[in-house]
């Protein structure tokens, strides 16, 4: 574990950062050889350590009593070696041209290139282009719904894909992923007249919402770099809500500080019980999430606190796995279409690069057309898709219900615009009374989606409705939290307490007499409505 003493604050490691923001040099990470096996152990979930004595040591004979299923990996690794392959992947500066030769290890600390930019994480694809599609696709659905540490998570079930060097006993995991995409048919026959709907319901996962995919990725690999003795102290975020959720619960997991930046009154209660009963040092700022976000950029220059945003390339290596996940779930075939909600951006080249990935790969022989939704109140690259990608200017973003979304300064501008160059992607964007009524749609076909569902529900209504999307396209809408979530937004809506806003399908309680021909006459009343 990192030392926390004062000498870590002064170390020659922080002294760098301070002076330069990035590493002086160009440095290339060290290949490690790394085992793929399709064929897993059966394991055994027990949550008692080998290293108790009361537990008892395990035996050729018995050779799971008293062990965790991370000793049951360890084990099957000794017993069932396979040949080396020399999977890696370092940090790039994003989008940099064949010329370029900087490079860094995954185990630097460094956020921007040399030049400022994004940095972005690149694989060895030639190491990984050994093997087959076919294999990779065996491979990775060989995993799902096993316990086998760490692949039954959905993101680290692609570990040769993610982190190929950390080792399994530094993954923070709590199997997150794997979630569920179901066949919204009421919905889309009802109001889209489609036959093909569905929605990935990223928000079943362990803190509600997509950011575990990522989030398990980047404090595995800071568990990795203080067990390294790196100048890490504690992990910090600016965040709208969802973020710092994820950050406590991993953080809280490992036993790592966890330090979370929030805009004051601007999230939901839900979003800010949970950093702070996970025990992170919760900072309420009377600022925007974009004020917070410069925020924790300078405080992470200037201390050893590891800044876990999404200008951190490492959250994307576990998002991306969301789209991986699809294309399992279609059992590798391709949709036609993905509507992604879009604030800070990252989260689109994410499936981007996913998509991408399977495809260069081998495992399929196209990528859908990605489609990135914005609310009106907070849309700076819907304002740049229209210009015709001619003129950025961050925004002001304005007080939306979507308000994990409310980022007026994406950091990930430039990733989202070369993804939906690529795939010849669109911007839609969505008013707060369109999100809400989406939303209450959804929610009455027997969903019950986040405001920033509804963003992305409301983008397909406008390209369904102008024929852009057929009614036959196999089409994905990404939801991106729970909407327990985001109950108060729904009690205001079907309350009809949303100012300005007719609230149009809303569903509130009917006040009767505690009698029995009261209760009679408003049924009777309410079936004869539902008979014609």
């Amino acid at each position: 574990m990192a030392a926390t003493s004062s000498a870590l604050f002064n170390s020659p490691q922080l002294q760098n950062r301070r002076r330069n923001r990035i590493p002086s040099g160009i440095r290339s990470p060290k290949p490690a050889p790394h085992f793929v096996s399709i064929a897993r152990p059966r394991a055994t979930l027990s949550s008692s350590s080998t290293s108790d004595p009361s537990n008892p040591t395990p035996t050729a004979a018995n050779p799971t009593k008293g062990s965790s299923i991370r000793d049951e990996a360890r084990r099957h690794n000794l017993a069932h070696p396979q040949p080396a392959n020399n999977f890696s992947a370092k940090y790039v500066p994003f989008n940099a041209g064949a010329n370029s030769t900087e490079s860094y290890s995954l185990d630097e600390i460094v956020y921007r290139s040399q030049s400022g930019g994004l940095l972005d994480v690149q694989h060895d694809m030639e190491a990984l282009k050994a093997f087959p599609g076919s294999y990779w696709k065996a491979l990775f659905d060989s995993r799902v719904g096993k316990t086998t540490w760490p692949y039954g998570s959905g993101v680290w079930s692609k570990k040769e894909w993610v982190l190929p060097e950390i080792s399994s006993d530094d993954i923070v995991s709590a199997f997150e992923g794997n979630s569920n995409l179901f066949w919204a048919e009421r919905y889309g026959k009802q109001f889209l007249q489609m036959s093909e709907l569905w929605v990935k319901h990223c928000g079943i996962s362990h803190t509600g919402s997509f950011k575990d995919l990522g989030m398990t990725v980047l404090v595995s690999q800071v568990n990795r770099l203080r067990k390294m003795n790196k100048p890490v102290v504690g992990v910090g975020c600016a965040s709208t809500g969802d973020t710092s959720a994820a950050l406590s619960a991993y953080c809280a997991s490992a036993g790592i500080p966890s330090i979370v930046f929030l805009p004051a009154n601007k999230i939901s209660m839900a979003q800010l019980v949970q950093p702070i009963a996970n025990g992170a040092f919760v900072l309420s700022i009377d600022t925007d999430f974009d004020g917070c976000m410069q925020l924790i950029r300078e405080v992470t220059a200037e201390l050893p606190i590891y800044l876990a945003n999404s200008l951190n390339s490492l959250r994307l290596e576990g998002q991306k796995t969301a789209a991986i996940e699809i294309l399992q779930q279609f059992d590798w075939e391709v949709p036609e279409w993905v509507i992604v909600p879009g604030g800070n951006l990252g989260n689109i080249y994410a499936f981007y690069k996913g998509f991408h990935m399977c495809k260069e790969l081998g495992l399929v022989d196209r990528i859908p057309r990605l489609v990135c939704a914005q609310a009106a109140n907070a849309n700076p690259l819907y304002l740049y898709y229209k210009s015709g990608w001619k003129d950025f200017s961050p925004v002001k973003a304005n007080s939306t219900f979507a308000s994990a979304i409310q980022i007026g300064d994406p950091v990930s501008i430039d990733r989202a615009v070369y993804a939906l160059k690529k795939c010849n992607g669109i911007v839609e964007e969505a008013t707060e009374e369109e999100l809400m009524d989406a939303m209450a749609q959804a929610d009455s076909t027997g969903m019950f989606i986040c405001p920033h569902t509804g963003v992305a529900l409301t983008a397909l209504i406008k390209l369904r409705n102008a024929g852009i999307i057929g009614p036959n396209d196999r089409t994905v809408v990404v939801s991106t939290a729970h909407g327990l979530k985001f109950t108060q937004s729904k009690i205001d809506y079907h309350s009809r307490d949303i100012k300005d806003m007719a609230c149009r399908f809303a569903n509130p309680p009917v006040n009767v007499r505690a009698d029995f021909g009261s209760v009679m006459d408003v049924l009777k009343k309410y079936l004869l409505s539902k008979s014609h």
